[in-house]
């Protein structure tokens, strides 16, 4: 069915509005929002976009939410889908940002962004049960979702390698007959990349050409950079990012980088929103308008080659499908994803439950350091949303609330 855009704005409005907890919570909302409640796309069609999704560079969760708008709706649709998912919690970032620059750590909206992290374990460990029966089609596809899983958690094998891997299988898969395939639209191709290289590149060489060696100069060239080899998401390229902005460009400390990390993982929208916060700190040692100003061109360096990506490469997706071998390594893509997503999910679990956990492969929590307000919060949400079936937007709000007072009272 084609939503109408009153409709289309709601929905992707509260996904953007309610997306906290990363990659996994993130992808569970879209398909709870788009698959289950509204029956706008079908279950093929959701799985093969995230697969296709987790292969482009940068944040898969709001390609996968540009991706889902262009299905319902074209260009138009995805670009709606894509905005209403950054928007918000862009604006967050912006606000915490500044408030972070302007009183330092605030300890009472910690708590709170605590008991909405823990909520978002909840929501969690829901997607993961339900994605089990729906993206793992035979005991093939567990194996490749279980192999993805064990490594990347306990060997970090690098997660290009995982995909390559779940890609030559499916190859080798053939999955279905052979189905009609649609027409090449290579005429079509060029040109939205000519126009998207346009939009994404114009803007920012003219902030070239009117400050070159400012900070917001800097930023663009980095940050597009950055957006161009961020496969495997947020958490893969945090290295490049701290390194350029802490050591080379001096944008800020490294406790400092490490809060801005803190904040973008209790912020709704995708984690890579921390260069936001680098971006604005940067900014802000020269005055508050640079920091606008730098702030504003992270965002546009940041997202902008999202559309590019997704709208070149989404109208060959279904040509490409009716392939059964392109189609079986899609679905071995997808099977794997899975266990990306099993991956990221324990991954945020043990940094939320546990307040020193020990760099490695696998993570390990130290002795001692479970956080009982995270646990205690974290249960709370599990009953609420998954027990008792309470709405996500309310879960999320008692949580937030049960944070706040457990940091006032206890």
């Amino acid at each position: 069915m084609t939503p109408d855009w009153p409709e289309m704005t709601l929905a992707f409005g509260r996904i953007g509005v309610l997306s906290f907890g990363g990659p996994a919570a993130q992808i569970a909302l879209m398909h709870h929002e788009l698959v289950e409640e509204r029956g706008w796309l079908d279950e093929d069609t959701f799985l093969r976009g995230l697969g296709f999704c987790t292969l482009l560079p940068g944040p898969e969760a709001m390609q996968l939410a540009t991706y889902a708008g262009w299905r319902l709706r074209g260009t138009a649709g995805g670009l709606l889908a894509g905005l209403l998912f950054v928007l918000p919690g862009a604006l967050v970032m912006v606000a915490l940002s500044a408030l972070y620059l302007g009183y330092g750590r605030l300890p009472l909206v910690e708590a709170a962004f605590l008991g909405i992290k823990a909520a978002a374990l909840a929501i969690v460990a829901g997607a993961l049960w339900k994605l089990r029966a729906k993206a793992l089609k035979g005991p093939l596809a567990l194996a490749i979702a279980t192999s993805a899983f064990v490594a990347l958690f306990f060997f970090a094998v690098p997660f290009w390698i995982v995909l390559g891997s779940a890609l030559v299988l499916g190859f080798a898969v053939p999955s279905g007959k052979a189905g009609s395939m649609p027409p090449p639209a290579q005429a079509g191709t060029l040109r939205t990349i000519v126009t998207w290289l346009a939009i994404w590149w114009l803007p920012l060489l003219t902030v070239l050409w009117l400050a070159p060696g400012s900070v917001p100069a800097q930023a663009g060239l980095f940050f597009s950079w950055l957006a161009t080899v961020s496969f495997g998401g947020a958490y893969a390229v945090l290295a490049a990012l701290a390194q350029t902005a802490v050591e080379t460009n001096g944008w800020l400390r490294p406790d400092q980088m490490v809060d801005g990390l803190g904040l973008a993982e209790t912020t709704p929208g995708p984690l890579i929103l921390v260069t936001l916060f680098t971006g604005w700190l940067g900014g802000a040692q020269v005055s508050v308008g640079t920091a606008i100003a730098t702030a504003l061109v992270t965002l546009w360096a940041t997202f902008t080659p999202c559309f590019l990506w997704i709208f070149a490469g989404a109208p060959h997706l279904e040509r490409l499908t009716a392939n059964p071998r392109l189609r079986g390594a899609l679905d071995m893509v997808s099977a794997a994803v899975a266990g990306v997503i099993a991956n990221l999910s324990v991954w945020f679990a043990v940094h939320i439950l546990f307040t020193d956990v020990r760099n490695s492969s696998p993570p390990v929590p130290l002795p001692g350091s479970l956080d009982g307000r995270a646990l205690m919060l974290a249960l709370l949400a599990f009953v609420w949303l998954l027990v008792l079936k309470r709405g996500l937007p309310e879960t999320l709000a008692l949580a937030a609330l049960a944070g706040a007072a457990l940091f006032l009272f206890v």
